[in-house]
């Protein structure tokens, strides 16, 4: 019998997806359930399995845009699995005595322009200007550099000579075409804007120090970043809904709950999992979030529906050592948080130069309906909760609010 596979829907509004690797050659036996390809949708890279077990034969190329629904691959089911995996046996070939081969000439170089040949009163005026003799074209006998050559020669300004300059055109996957697009859509439709400030770390590093090791050896999970973040996003959101709220139309809309998209960098580029309901989480349960999310991305096993939707986005660019950016809105969203690598910088500190690990945060904004007041009213509200997370995130119990 054979079996006709089709492509699946991804998720709802995709209707084509793109080959982007096949795990099989033609040909191939393959199990129920194996993966046999790799597909790019314009949200995310997405593993094929087998429908059954049987002979496989290929009916579409690596980097073919197929319809959902499209038959891209052909199993024969009534193939039997063959044994062994033992490579097929080469031909046996009769030994031949070897042939004597017969000493070569050796070539005689001639001295020409190209192998540098100069009047030794040229070799002295290229020296002079730092111009090596194979670079000039020389006009005497045989390509002979002579003096007037030498004279008349110009150091080259940045003309590369004998470097690599090769390069290499490769087809942009379906997914980064598609992140292309948005990105390019949101600087056009939008009037973003970024606002700034910064946040002293210090408090937040004395509570990991303090607490990392309990919470991890309770909890599996290490006390990150990403929780306090996450918390400090739900608590401003709650302060300044216009931030939660997005654009459709002549209408806007506006959400009584959190889903955070966090922006993550997998092995086919930027994702943005999200995690739902963030105003419900607690340290313990952010922090699972987004240890879950982070290795489905990085394993490259995230689905469509984990990536779809999300009010507000946070985007750490600090892993990555950027010390300052203007993240650009993930829409239909109105705001984005970026954060930045924390570095120690002297601040005055009641009247007093001290040192302490500061981060530069920004927020990008929809300006359409958020308001400067509303902009920097969430960005201080935020910079208030990292610095005095004990109060503000954890109810002046940092034990209970981190389940120890």
């Amino acid at each position: 019998m054979i079996l006709e596979m089709k492509v699946p829907s991804p998720g709802e509004s995709i209707t084509e997806v793109e080959i982007a690797t096949w795990l099989v050659q033609d040909g191939d036996y393959v199990e129920k359930d194996q993966a046999i390809a790799e597909v790019d949708s314009d949200k995310a890279t997405l593993e094929l399995p087998a429908e059954a077990s049987g002979i496989i034969t290929l009916k579409a190329e690596e980097g073919d845009a197929v319809a959902v629904g499209q038959v891209v691959c052909l199993i024969d089911t009534s193939a039997t699995k063959p044994e062994g995996n033992a490579a097929p046996a080469k031909a046996e070939t009769t030994p031949t005595a070897p042939v004597k081969e017969e000493p070569k000439a050796t070539p005689v170089k001639a001295e020409t322009y190209a192998t540098g040949s100069a009047s030794p009163a040229a070799k002295k005026i290229l020296a002079e200007k730092n111009i090596q003799p194979s670079d000039i074209v020389g006009t005497g006998k045989d390509g002979r550099i002579t003096k007037e050559d030498a004279i008349s020669a110009v150091p080259s300004m940045g003309t590369p000579t004998g470097g690599n300059r090769g390069s290499e055109r490769t087809k942009l996957s379906m997914l980064r075409r598609k992140v292309a697009e948005r990105l390019v859509s949101a600087k056009n439709e939008t009037a973003m804007l970024t606002t700034f400030n910064e946040a002293n770390m210090t408090p937040i590093n004395k509570l990991r120090s303090q607490y990392k090791d309990d919470f991890k050896n309770k909890h599996g999970v290490g006390l990150g970043f990403m929780s306090f973040f996450t918390l400090a996003v739900v608590r401003a959101l709650k302060m300044y809904p216009a931030v939660n709220s997005m654009i459709d139309g002549n209408e806007m809309i506006s959400y009584d709950f959190c889903d955070i998209s966090i922006a993550v960098s997998g092995p086919k580029g930027l994702m943005v999992p999200v995690i739902r309901n963030a105003e419900n989480l607690s340290f313990r349960g952010v922090e699972a979030e987004v240890k879950r999310l982070a290795l489905r991305a990085r394993d490259g096993q995230i689905t469509v529906d984990e990536m779809t939707g999300g009010t507000f986005t946070i985007s750490n660019g600090g892993v990555f050592g950027s010390m300052l950016s203007t993240p650009i809105i993930n829409p239909p969203q109105s705001g984005i948080l970026g954060m930045h690598n924390i570095i120690e910088r002297p601040i005055a500190v009641d009247g007093k130069v001290e040192i302490h690990p500061m981060m530069y945060l920004a927020l990008s904004y929809d300006h359409r309906i958020i308001d400067g007041r509303e902009s920097v009213g969430f960005l201080v509200a935020i910079k208030e909760a990292l610095e005095n997370p004990v109060e503000l995130l954890m109810d002046n119990n940092p034990k209970k609010a981190l389940e120890l």
